[in-house]
């Protein structure tokens, strides 16, 4: 193991020339001491131990070594790879440069300077290939779990929005596929959210195709069922595109007392409905009596696809514009709330939804499943999602006052995480001096007071 040397050690390192200030020489050199650039990651290590989710987790997976032999504990092998995903070292190849970094050393609860480094590379590669379906299904579970016991009490009501995404492949992995309509090879992972609040429910990698209803309705009966075990009374509200507006899946929701509101592609016998039509011309006309660049309206009809058995509530959006006529559908089991509500206040509220998975994608690169196994990919699914629910768990913890309160992750991971840290370790303490002009300093205080263990 490299050996850190100490602020003020007499240990000498080349030295690093630049321009003079002036008239003083500037030089620089790697001497300062036991330092590290993730200062921020002790923040991440009291949050994840707050919620337990890398302990959960390693409870869902076979550990078949020989205890006496164990230097890694698995729990701790998934912690150092969830903390590094949420500091922004999202490949497993990073764990080799961070063995010694003494944040993450203090971050895992081991001593700075002396003892094994942490795991390595290819002990990362090998958890992550080694969980089988079954296990993979009850860590999703967990998820689920951790995503219930983050509310204080039941709700008495939650909107779940369910979407898939993109997530292009790097080779002929397994579930690859050609999306005709993205025009690549990909998996359309399923993502689900708690969008009012920001949680993540649950993330499945699934085949490149769009999902068929029954498909869609096996997830969502899954999904609740897993739900009405931590709460029973909570009513749940399904909210999705086109996609998931399927007969099985409504057939579902309507059986099990769950409310919807999906996006309802166009057909012929929507176009040609009578009170469309006449709301949809009355709109073109008055835009152009009253010389509008646009003009929105909004009308419901009752209607049954073939397919449905029932009739149900559609409502139609229109739009007439210098450009035309835009008509999108949106069908709903909700009987309360005039047409523009049920269109403008809930279901366009289902566009957060889309930046939540844009944050979980672009900023925890949870798209990085270029593993050759689908079950590894799944696997780094959850990591990433770990990962999503520290930065969330941080988030929550900023002062409502401050300025980062609404930030994104990758502005928390640069202003709070990226702090520089000098890790001192005496005979009876270790004592962690960041920098006196870091200017979040009071936000860092106030997250670690939060984080601050109750007086035993």
């Amino acid at each position: 193991m490299p050996q850190t040397t100490p602020a003020g050690g007499k240990d000498k390192s080349p030295l690093i020339s630049f321009p003079v200030v002036s008239g003083k020489k500037v030089t620089g050199a790697f001497d300062g001491g036991r330092l590290t650039s993730d200062g921020g990651v002790l923040l991440l290590a009291q949050a994840e131990r707050e919620l337990g989710i890398c302990k959960r987790l390693a409870g869902c997976i076979a550990d078949p070594r020989d205890p006496s032999r164990i230097t890694h504990k698995l729990e701790d092998i998934l912690r150092a790879r969830v903390l590094a995903i949420a500091c922004g070292y999202e490949d497993a190849d990073d764990l080799d440069a961070l063995r010694d970094d003494p944040g993450f050393r203090l971050a895992l609860g081991k001593l700075p300077g002396t003892g094994p480094g942490l795991a390595s590379q290819p002990t990362m590669s090998r958890w992550e290939n080694a969980p089988t379906t079954r296990e993979l299904a009850r860590m999703m579970v967990g998820m689920v779990g951790i995503y219930c016991a983050s509310y204080s009490e039941p709700p008495k009501a939650v909107t779940l929005d369910i979407d898939d995404t993109c997530d292009v492949v790097h080779g002929y992995q397994q579930l690859s596929f050609w999306n005709g309509h993205h025009g690549e090879r990909c998996f359309l992972p399923i993502h689900v959210y708690d969008t009012a609040t920001g949680r993540p429910v649950a993330m499945l990698l699934r085949t490149g195709k769009t999902p068929s209803g029954a498909e869609a309705a096996g997830h969502i009966r899954r999904l609740v069922r897993h739900i009405r075990k931590h709460w029973p009374q909570t009513h749940i509200t399904i909210r999705g595109d086109g996609h998931c507006g399927r007969p099985e899946v409504m057939t579902f929701c309507q059986s099990h007392g769950i409310d919807f509101v999906f996006g309802l592609p166009t057909n012929a016998a929507l176009r040609a409905n009578p009170d469309i039509v006449a709301a949809a011309d009355a709109c073109a006309v008055r835009r152009a009596q009253e010389d509008r660049v646009v003009l929105r309206s909004y009308a419901e009809i009752r209607y049954g696809a073939k397919s449905w058995k029932c009739q149900r509530r559609v409502v139609a959006r229109i739009e007439a514009s210098t450009l035309g006529m835009d008509i999108r559908y949106v069908v709903t089991s909700l009987a309360e709330g005039s047409a523009e509500h049920i269109y403008d206040s809930l279901y366009c509220a289902r566009g957060q939804a889309e930046n939540l998975i844009k944050r979980h994608k672009t900023q925890l690169s949870s798209d990085r499943t270029s593993c050759r196994s689908a079950n590894a990919n799944q696997m780094r699914l959850i990591l990433h999602t770990a990962a999503y629910w520290l930065m969330w768990r941080i988030q929550q913890a900023i002062p409502k006052a401050s300025a980062l309160a609404a930030a994104e992750f990758a502005t928390l991971r640069l202003r709070l995480l990226k702090v520089a840290a000098r890790v001192i370790e005496t005979a009876t303490r270790i004592r962690i001096a960041f920098a006196s002009a870091c200017p979040d300093a009071s936000t860092f205080r106030a997250i670690a007071a939060a984080f601050r263990p109750a007086p035993t």
